[in-house]
């Protein structure tokens, strides 16, 4: 993706140009967005609806049957595919190739030679039966560090802006393993939670951030009694998904809105504790 900002005395103009890259085989390349549902199952629905779908939704994603659970699904982004991918590439996000025959061949020398392969591929799970429709990974040092992320488009709407339901994590190592194609699978660090707020952060910064939210949905799962991904993980976490609303214009951070919804128990506290004068008469 290309920026172009054209700032005047008293206006300011911004495009986006899509350039595709070269060789790239990514997972949204194989899906038909404008057919994936028909007008029948498209729903739009007010702040209250749209709550209550996001907590009915599963917990997390699973295997292509569907019998064992995956990564949790913690993540909820809203907005067209325009505004979202924009604000995502300002931040250095890129697309994870799909698992064929040569980024498979590159993933494994990254692991062997520990070199960086910025398009690495993000092993499939599913959602509403199929595989996700985007995979995106924003690359640290190595092969072996990323954030990344997995998004469904979901038949729900909310103004006229499409649902993604998604799920994020962050890769601390990369390991064999016999239970995924390629053989070679990221570590995830346990501590899910910190990716799905790390994102928010980065995001702010995109200036295309409007609105954030937290609802329930994943169920919780304690440090001491963790739960496991599909590759033998282990992950704890608040049990909330993250609600991510983006918007065409820019935004400061101090023009985002908030859902007055749930609010994670680390957040509450974190407010507790700025909100609250100190008494100094027990110092």
């Amino acid at each position: 993706m290309v920026d172009l900002d054209l700032i005047g005395r008293h206006s300011a103009k911004f495009f986006s140009f899509y350039v595709p890259i070269p060789g790239i085989k990514a997972d949204y390349h194989e899906v038909d967005f404008d057919n994936l549902y028909s007008a029948s199952e498209i729903v739009d629905l007010d702040e209250n609806l749209l709550r209550t779908e996001l907590e009915d939704l599963p917990c997390c994603a699973t295997n292509e049957d569907g019998t064992k659970d995956g990564d949790p699904l913690n993540l909820i982004l809203i907005g067209t595919r325009e505004d979202i991918s924009t604000a995502f590439v300002c931040r250095g996000w890129l697309p994870a190739e799909q698992t064929h025959g040569k980024a498979v061949w590159k993933t494994i020398k990254s692991f062997l030679f520990g070199s960086r392969y910025r398009y690495s591929p993000v092993s499939p799970l599913y959602f509403v039966n199929r595989p996700q429709d985007f995979a995106g990974q924003k690359p640290r040092h190595t092969v072996h560090q990323r954030n990344h992320l997995r998004a469904w488009l979901s038949p729900l709407r909310h103004q006229g802006k499409s649902v993604w339901v998604g799920q994020i994590s962050r890769d601390i190592g990369v390991r064999l393993t016999f239970k995924t194609w390629p053989p070679v699978t990221h570590k995830i660090d346990p501590d899910i939670d910190e990716a799905r707020i790390s994102l928010i952060g980065d995001l702010v910064y995109s200036q295309q951030l409007a609105k954030t939210g937290w609802v329930k949905g994943v169920g919780a799962a304690a440090r001491t009694n963790p739960r496991y991904n599909l590759t033998g993980d282990p992950y704890f976490t608040d049990g909330y998904r993250a609600v991510l609303v983006f918007d065409r214009r820019p935004r400061s951070f101090m023009e985002i809105d908030q859902f007055d919804w749930e609010q994670p128990v680390s957040n509450r506290i974190e407010r507790l504790e700025t909100d609250q004068e100190p008494d100094f008469d027990e110092h």
